[in-house]
């Protein structure tokens, strides 16, 4: 339960219709063995006491009795357990049974909550027997000794960790409106005792469900359906389990699987950080809340951790989206050319991934506007860093593609200009790099200029994060394309493209733009190498792009703690780098993005492509001189 993580389990055990004592021995059973594997949160279907399918014989004292001595048995049982168990039950409330769900920790009763979408019709017909729960509360007195007050809005709420906070809802009162109004009044968790039935058509509707209500009211829900042991007179079951957050699947159980639960983790961290950030989510003051403590524990992550964040794994889901993300960027910069009355759009190409990208949006973006793409000028600009192979697949793309290009060696300017200054040609520091980066920018914009045009920009948004770019060189355009696209992402669509054009023919292009994905990532202002290769290896210096884009969503789109952020990727990369690496590395994000939000603050226009931007217009709103003391404080602690 540690890093802001809730371990639940969702359980689907055999049992036996009406036997009662048969069944409340596999419960207890299952929830000592679950409850050894640090889970805190055990969820057993709608009506497991007794089973869903009793008919009319719920209408029987006996077995309404019997179910009554058996969570009493079960209570005395899971003395120890220091977890919340829910298990189902009928249970007579001032002389009317109900479909209930019993809420137990420590052998205690918490809540006794009954269900209110109870049908007179239907499969089952449940309002034959059971009595429907209105929204006002009733006194409850049992053989347990409980009494209190439930109700169908009733939240459990941790008194030992923030977001630790829980509502049940039996069966579709989960997809009800009222599932809104326990989110509200607190309830990051859903608990959902269930008993659907399996028909053609039923999984997938749980299934999107479960995705919607989790999405629509920023929570999450763990969903135990009946199983085997249900009676098949007209219907089977099949034992349907699901752990869901804010609109993700992170855990199922397929129906008819031979595996009697499944085990997560909830992030209600991320839950109470997307609803401090959604302006629409307007939280209300509970009606009822019960309040537990219990240990906080060691939390070992079974659900994967996403290495690559901005990357979908899947190769169908890739090209989807990588389509989807170039028609936004070349839509937006056809949008902006067409309202500039820009004759050209100007492209420093170097041979590079970022340039490249740039490229190929801008080519759409022609493609889109009817124009010709040798309105396109792209512009080689080699001096004392470039190598043979970026320059040489720069001309390569430019021709491949069919758009202007240019050659202008800045070697003699940048040398005037050290000669200007009275800066030594010998000296590799940070005015030899960055007079060379703001000498392409002012040829670029000169270009421009002297063509009626824009010039486009390049940098991406682990450059931005990071600061890696100088300030007025290539940190300046009139549209940056890639703005919005991490390092990771550039190089998925480039990939993308890459494997568009091969099917469509055109294996020149798709050769070069392989050997540009190839080539280590380097701004090229250091010379190279005796034999030829790049000396400067951006990664080298601020260290593997995977990892800061890991840092990035994770930190602007959850607002994770140092400490989590380590927590996760050490999961998330584990067998890649060890932990003392990804603190080092971490440690330099934290120093970088705050020290570099300076440079953020005047980027030019780009467009949004995902949930993550750092546009200072309405991403990010960040003081240029705020201290980091605080994350780095907590990063030397660990």
């Amino acid at each position: 339960m540690n890093n802001g993580f809730v371990k639940v389990a969702s359980v689907t055990p055999s049992l036996k219709v009406a036997d009662c004592v048969y069944n409340v021995k596999e419960i207890i059973a299952l929830t000592h063995e679950i409850y050894e594997k640090g889970v805190s949160v055990i969820v057993f279907p709608e009506l497991s006491l007794t089973g869903y399918t009793c008919g009319d014989l719920f209408l029987s004292r006996t077995l309404t009795d019997k179910a009554s001595e058996a969570l009493e048995l079960f209570l005395n049982e899971t003395r120890n357990i220091d977890a919340i168990v829910v298990v189902g039950l009928p249970y007579i409330i001032k002389g009317r049974i109900f479909n209930c769900a019993a809420v137990c920790k420590c052998g205690e009763l918490l809540g006794i909550i009954p269900k209110k979408s109870v049908l007179s019709h239907g499969e089952l017909s449940e309002g034959r027997y059971f009595a429907s729960a209105s929204n006002d509360g009733m006194y409850v007195g049992s053989k347990t000794d409980a009494e209190g007050y439930v109700s169908t809005d009733k939240v459990f709420e941790s008194l030992n960790m923030p977001g630790f906070c829980f509502s049940v809802a039996i069966g579709e009162d989960a997809y009800s409106s009222d599932t809104e109004g326990l989110c509200l009044s607190g309830a990051c968790i859903i608990i959902n005792p269930s008993a659907s039935s399996e028909t053609v058509g039923r999984e997938e509707y749980r299934r999107m469900m479960s995705s919607a209500v989790t999405k629509k009211n920023i929570c999450a829900m763990v969903t135990a359906s009946a199983g085997v042991g249900e009676s098949t007179t007209d219907l089977v079951f099949a034992g349907h389990d699901i752990i869901a957050e804010c609109g993700d699947i992170i855990s199922e159980r397929k129906p008819f699987s031979s595996e009697k639960y499944i085990i997560s983790e909830i992030d209600v961290d991320a839950i109470l950080h997307d609803r401090a950030v959604n302006t629409g989510f307007d939280p209300r003051e509970a009606a009822s809340v019960c309040y537990f403590s219990h240990e906080v524990t060691e939390t070992k992550l079974t659900r994967e951790i996403d290495r690559s964040p901005f990357v979908p794994s899947c190769e169908r889901e890739r090209e989807l989206r990588a389509e989807k993300i170039l028609n936004i960027q070349a839509n937006g910069l056809a949008r902006r050319l067409s309202a500039a009355y820009a004759k050209t759009a100007v492209i420093g190409i170097s041979g590079g991934l970022d340039s490249t990208l740039a490229l190929i949006v801008a080519c759409r973006a022609m493609d889109i506007l009817g124009r010709p793409r040798t309105d396109i000028i792209g512009v080689t600009m080699p001096c004392f860093g470039t190598t043979k192979r970026t320059k040489g697949n720069a001309e390569k793309l430019c021709e491949a593609l069919g758009i202007s290009f240019r050659t202008v060696n800045i070697a003699r300017s940048v040398r005037m200009h050290f000669k200007d200054i009275g800066h030594s040609e010998d000296v590799h520091d940070v005015v030899y790099e960055n007079s060379q980066a703001r000498e392409r920018t002012q040829v670029i914009m000169d270009i421009s200029n002297a063509t009626g045009g824009m010039v486009i920009g390049t940098g991406d948004l682990s450059e931005l994060a990071l600061g890696w770019a100088t300030y007025n060189g290539d940190h300046m355009s009139m549209y940056g394309v890639n703005s919005a696209i991490p390092k990771t992402l550039v190089r998925m669509l480039v990939g993308c493209y890459a494997e568009l054009v091969r099917k469509q023919g055109s294996v020149k292009l798709h050769d070069v733009l392989k050997d540009i994905l190839d080539t280590p990532v380097s701004p090229e202002l250091l010379p190279a190498n005796t034999d030829g290769t790049i000396a400067q290896v951006t990664e080298d210096l601020v260290g593997p792009y995977e990892l800061h884009d890991f840092f990035i969503y994770n930190f602007l789109r959850h607002g994770y703690t140092p400490k989590k952020l380590l927590y996760l990727a050490a999961k998330a990369f584990e067998g890649i780098y060890d932990r003392e690496f990804i603190l080092k590395w971490l440690k330099v994000f934290f120093r970088r993005f705050f020290t570099q939000q300076f440079k953020r603050s005047c980027v030019p226009d780009g467009p949004k492509v995902g949930s993550v931007g750092l546009s200072p217009r309405g991403d990010l709103k960040m003081p240029s001189d705020a201290s980091y003391a605080l994350w780095l404080s907590e990063l030397d602690s660990l």
